[in-house]
């Protein structure tokens, strides 16, 4: 358990969010939780009830009524953050929210910090840092992948993993600091062999844990594709036909796109931003569709992945030009051709062969194809990573602490090999452990956490 100055006082907050709603959820927490509502809620006596209770009646200040609520109870330490906890689910008006909330603070308590309920629960021992983060992750989900990648999260999973590793290296520490004791007899109780197995297996699953970072970041940041190419292409059509929805202006006169427009889509559980950028031309006189061309260039860049669409009726040595340049600048990309209800199936298997990639060949007005172009777009974006249950890395601070764990391990290896001394190599695992610490938070102080915290919302 965490023990932090000045964690001993009563917190309230809204839990629900803010707004007219059916019920809001005003959430209490600390010594005095039960104390403090008791005296608003005259109908029973708070204090001597058990806990997971749930009970009706008036919340009155003085001689006003404030509402008809529900509370529920939640004792200490069985409570989501180890205290005494209320809940009051009241009306969702933001008159009655406000004033029950005055009501509170006006008996002792004060509002709660983002993520204060949650940090609570952490310094209890409640959760670990990572299940703590998961939460967050939980709320922001949008995404089933998202969703299942923060539950697996909160269940436990990663931290299991990283507390096998660390029990691991700590039974062999405990054995080489054992040998410092003993030096002057030249004793050996860690077996060396043993150890550089363990540090192997170790470190294999940290190379694990670090690959499926990439998975873990499109689930959770999503994946912003570009779509370019000659003005009418398709590509405003294109980006209509996957939103099933008219969301991009489409006309016949080239040009029509002079700014980009993003959208989002969800295809099977991992979000795409969509980027529809302007035609891209070499000569133009206009120069709003010449900044929207600028544009469409820093957009490619930046973007994860970028569909080439082009018009199967115009020459493909522009589109093999196109390709060679994006290879070159190490772009990830498909080509797409476009417009083939408009084309012969001879002509296109012809046309198709001389190119050096195969493209995808659909119809976006007709939506031919087009469920074939999302599975191609998951494919290249997923590299063959398949979406399941297996623990997946998403926070970018666990990614760059089990970095230095890898270096670490690597560190101790080669110590070990190069017959480094007892003590030496002691500090190499210690260094081990500090990092894998630093991710469940058994290692950590306060600056840090106020900022991982501050990161959530206001009531969890």
């Amino acid at each position: 358990m965490h023990q932090l100055s000045g964690w001993d006082d009563t917190i309230v907050a809204l839990a629900t969010p803010p707004g007219v709603g059916a019920i809001g959820v005003i959430r209490v927490s600390g010594q005095q939780a039960l104390a403090i509502v008791g005296q608003l809620f005259p109908a029973k006596d708070l204090r001597s009830l058990p806990s997971h209770t749930v009970h009706v009646g008036l919340l009155q200040a003085g001689n006003k009524v404030l509402d008809e609520v529900i509370i529920t109870l939640f004792k200490s330490p069985r409570s989501y953050t180890g205290e005494e906890v209320v809940e009051i689910s009241c009306h969702g008006s933001p008159l009655v929210q406000r004033e029950v909330l005055d009501a509170i603070v006006q008996l002792g308590a004060r509002l709660a910090r983002p993520g204060e309920f949650t940090q609570r629960a952490f310094l209890k021992g409640k959760l670990d840092l990572t299940q703590a983060e998961a939460v967050a992750d939980l709320i922001a989900a949008g995404t089933e992948a998202a969703q299942r990648a923060a539950l697996q999260g909160l269940r436990g999973g990663f931290s299991a993993e990283l507390k096998q590793l660390r029990e691991q290296l700590i039974q062999f520490s405990s054995l080489l600091e054992l040998e410092l004791d003993f030096s002057q007899e030249n004793v050996t109780f860690a077996d060396r062999t043993q150890l550089k197995e363990l540090l192997n297996r170790l470190a294999a699953t940290t190379q694990t844990l670090l690959q499926s970072f990439k998975l873990g970041n499109v689930i959770k940041n999503g994946v912003s594709v570009a779509i370019v190419g000659k003005p009418n292409a398709g590509k405003s059509t294109l980006l209509n036909s996957l939103l099933n929805e008219n969301r991009a202006i489409v006309s016949e006169i080239a040009g029509t796109t002079r700014d980009t427009i993003e959208e989002v889509v969800n295809i099977e559980g991992v979000l795409f931003r969509l980027i529809d950028t302007a035609g891209l031309r070499a000569n133009t006189i206009d120069q709003i569709e010449q900044v929207g061309i600028e544009r469409s260039f820093e957009k490619m860049s930046a973007a994860d992945l970028v569909l080439y669409l082009f018009d199967v009726a115009d020459p493909y040595e522009e589109v093999m030009q196109w390709a060679e340049e994006a290879r070159e600048q190490g772009l990830r990309f498909l080509l797409v051709g476009n417009k083939i209800d408009l084309a012969s199936a001879q002509s296109l298997d012809e046309r198709s062969s001389q190119l050096p990639v195969v493209p995808l060949l659909i119809a976006a007005k007709d939506k031919t194809n087009l469920e074939a172009l999302k599975a191609a777009i998951l494919k290249e974006v997923l590299s063959g990573q398949v979406l399941s249950e297996n623990i997946v890395v998403t926070n970018e601070r666990h990614y760059q602490a089990l970095q230095q764990v890898s270096h670490a391990l690597e560190d101790t290896r080669k110590g070990i090999e190069e017959g480094l001394a007892s003590d030496l190599v002691a500090l190499e695992i210690r260094r081990c452990l500090q990092y894998l610490g630093e991710i469940t938070g058994e290692i950590t102080n306060e600056e840090q956490l106020d900022f991982i915290f501050s990161k959530f919302c206001i009531g969890k």
